[in-house]
């Protein structure tokens, strides 16, 4: 008895420096966010001029007079198209007409005034991502640059209430670009009002995300077994939402993982080593719309960090092995 009361009344001190620690970086109230007109001109994507071929894109070479050289490719997933006599030919990043030169100039070495051209049959490489309260959610392409309300429109976005009825009240969206830049647009003065510059152009792989106007989410992103929003439970903690994105995969940069808070993009980066070392410090409590990014790395080596951490592995993971 004289050993377990002391015991006990440790334990006791350690919950509550745990439970104080995660407090280190609320930095922020839990507040409808929406970005100020000078953040979304500067978050909008330049200009595309010219189309570059990305990997998925279907293509058709033509070269006059030589049948047996022209034929359909699919550009792979390392860029290169398998050419006739020429062989393998890295050809994305390339707008069409610098492709067509870059073939002429690999038949060249075999025929000799030989010009070819191409025809593209299928773009894909305009990804959007649109997430949330959508009729058609996921992954969508588009052969030219989109802007925001192209996404929506084809993402099928649930129609904007004013009258306190039944239906889905949408009043922002939030654009998330690479591993640290997110704004929040006024949906209401959108779709409502009309206020088209808020109707920003977006680049390629943003995700749009449309929550309910009711809705308190976090965003897990990168490279996690489940990507996407999760809803906010009280006190929710890193490893909370981490564990209900199902841990990471196999290509995940451990030890670059990032929260980003509010429209600036206020940043804290941390290791999943240092977490598991150190979980009092760095199981930092979240706030809705906070991003919890996980990046891409070379060779992942995370299953067997977790596999020899313990106990925190358990809450890291879930049916698997973290830009």
């Amino acid at each position: 008895m004289k050993i377990l009361v002391p015991l006990l009344f440790c334990l006791a001190c350690l919950t509550a420096q745990a439970q104080e620690s995660k407090l280190n970086f609320r930095a922020m109230a839990k507040e409808t966010q929406i970005s100020s007109d000078q953040e979304i001109r500067a978050f909008e994507a330049p200009v595309v001029k010219s189309y570059t071929l990305e990997a998925g894109d279907e293509i058709t070479v033509e070269v006059w007079g030589h049948a047996e050289l022209s034929g359909h490719h699919i550009l792979g997933p390392d860029g290169r198209i398998t050419l006739p006599v020429a062989g393998d030919l890295n050809i994305v990043g390339l707008t069409r007409e610098d492709a067509e030169r870059a073939i002429s100039s690999a038949f060249s070495k075999y025929y000799s005034e030989l010009a070819a051209t191409i025809r593209i049959d299928r773009y894909t490489s305009f990804h959007i991502y649109v997430l949330g309260r959508v009729g058609n959610p996921g992954a969508i392409q588009f052969e030219s640059q989109p802007t925001l309300l192209d996404a929506i429109t084809r993402a099928g976005a649930l129609p904007v209430n004013n009258n306190g009825g039944e239906k889905t009240t949408l009043t922002r969206c939030a654009v998330i670009r690479g591993r640290d830049k997110v704004i929040w647009v006024d949906l209401r003065n959108l779709l409502n009002h009309g206020d088209l510059s808020l109707n920003i152009r977006l680049a390629r792989n943003d995700l749009v995300y449309i929550p309910d106007s009711g809705d308190q989410v976090v965003y897990v992103l990168g490279q996690v077994q489940h990507p996407g929003s999760i809803r906010m439970t009280p006190d929710m903690s890193f490893l909370d939402a981490f564990t209900q994105a199902g841990g990471v995969t196999e290509d995940a940069a451990s030890e670059k993982i990032d929260i980003v808070r509010g429209s600036n993009g206020t940043n804290r980066e941390f290791s999943l080593k240092d977490l598991l070392a150190n979980p009092k410090e760095l199981n930092f409590s979240l706030n809705e719309g906070d991003i919890i990014y996980v990046p891409m790395r070379g060779l992942g080596k995370l299953g067997y960090v977790l596999q020899k951490t313990s106990p925190i592995s358990g809450f890291a993971v879930i049916g698997s092995a973290l830009k």
